[in-house]
């Protein structure tokens, strides 16, 4: 029988949306027990996006995979007895409310610890404190406050939003491991603490080569960029790599949205690609054999490849250039992932059987550890583990269950 890695560590989820939901998520696939403690109505992703009808919608079952699900009108004064149970024995609380709503149910920061001194209380906000600590948050605010947005887009166009959620799961990312590393000093001095994550703040840890940009700046325009102005900013830049080799995205046959291969040009990658495009005399070519000489003219780099790429399907594309060792990826459309055989091998696409939808697909774990392997299992239903938790765990009498039930306190 393996154990897992957080194997006896309880986590109460007091979380909702995205943020919060994809930490605890994480935890429950490393192993801990986590219980998604819910308002009786349930989180509001349960009914948001719904391809079915009264059935949760997948926005819910794809982020709360491996859960028990309870539910608790944490307004009641019994409500309120129940959760500083769920307190004292838990290891872990995670919550992402607007800030001050649980010191405004009566649990400040000062108040758990003294219902248990050893719980690690990770809270997830859109900001730090200061001027932006009342704005409410979603991802794209976030990416458009943490620097994403301002250098996403082309130079002509407005900044874009990434489809990637750095703002929401991003900043779950940053929360797990700040929890992880609060447990494993719990070890040595017995206490628990406070883990805060911003939501800004994990877009801007994600955006840290931008800030390097903008201090390059000072010293002169950034040769690796294709724009040929720059002021006092880092600009959009399009798809170009920002970093130490240019990159970009060159369109393939037979043209349709996703027929793109990207292409990075190492220096020692020049000459099998002048040869590949049919221009094998600019590899000796002075006008274009360096990177120097490359640099300022990258629009007519990648031209000249795209001329070539144009005429061929992407994976043909992606064939020549690896046989010559030239970095270079295809863009992958979201319905190319959903049906690569490779990445349901390594289980980061499964499917997972649902008692009321049937199968679903999800994303699997990104986090691979040899002695805690994953199994994912479905996202629970609305209160689901009440009564294992409750009669169970807490040793509620089933009488006390029904009453709790019919006095809407869960």
């Amino acid at each position: 029988m393996t154990t897992k890695a957080l194997e006896g560590v309880r986590v109460l989820d007091m979380t909702h949306v995205q943020s919060g939901p994809s930490a605890t998520q994480l935890l429950a696939w490393l192993g801990a027990d986590v219980v998604k403690l819910e308002a009786p109505s349930g989180d509001i992703t349960r009914k948001q996006l719904r391809d079915l009808p009264d059935v949760d919608s997948l926005y819910f079952t794809m982020l709360n995979c491996n859960k028990r699900s309870i539910t608790l009108n944490t307004k009641t004064e019994r409500g309120k007895e129940i959760l500083t149970e769920l307190i004292r024995r838990s290891d872990v609380m995670v919550e992402n409310f607007g800030p001050g709503a649980v010191d405004r149910m009566g649990f400040t920061w000062d108040r758990i610890q003294e219902i248990n001194p050893r719980i690690v209380y990770a809270s997830i906000k859109g900001f730090g404190d200061g001027p932006y600590t009342n704005f409410k948050a979603y991802e794209v605010v976030a990416q458009a406050m943490g620097g994403s947005m301002s250098t996403t887009g082309f130079e002509d166009g407005p900044p874009l939003a990434t489809g990637a959620q750095i703002g929401d799961s991003g900043t779950g990312i940053h929360a797990v491991a700040g929890i992880l590393a609060a447990l494993l000093q719990r070890e040595s001095t017995g206490r628990g603490q406070r883990v805060n994550v911003a939501m800004q703040h994990a877009v801007l840890n994600l955006c840290r080569v931008k800030l390097r940009d903008q201090q390059r700046l000072a010293h002169g325009p950034l040769a690796e960029y294709p724009n040929e102005d720059f002021g006092t900013e880092v600009p959009r830049s399009g798809n170009a790599s920002g970093g130490g080799q240019p990159g970009w995205a060159v369109k393939c046959a037979p043209g349709g949205p996703n027929d793109y291969v990207y292409v990075i040009v190492q220096p020692v990658g020049w000459q099998p690609i002048a040869s590949l495009i049919g221009r094998p005399e600019l590899a000796d070519d002075p006008e274009w054999n360096t990177p120097e000489a490359r640099l300022p003219k990258l629009n007519k780099m990648f031209q000249l490849i795209e001329e070539w790429s144009s005429t061929l399907p992407k994976w043909e594309v992606l064939e020549q250039l690896n046989s010559h060792n030239i970095p270079c990826g295809p863009i992958l459309s979201t319905k190319e992932i959903v049906e690569d055989t490779s990445l349901a091998a390594n289980q980061m696409v499964v499917k997972v059987q649902h008692p009321q939808r049937g199968e679903f697909t999800t994303v699997g774990s990104p986090l691979k550890l040899s002695d805690s392997p994953v199994d994912v299992i479905s996202s629970p239903l609305l209160g689901e583990h009440n009564e294992e938790v409750y009669v169970g765990e807490l040793g509620l009498g089933d009488e006390e269950l029904r009453l709790l039930k019919s006095n809407g306190v869960i």
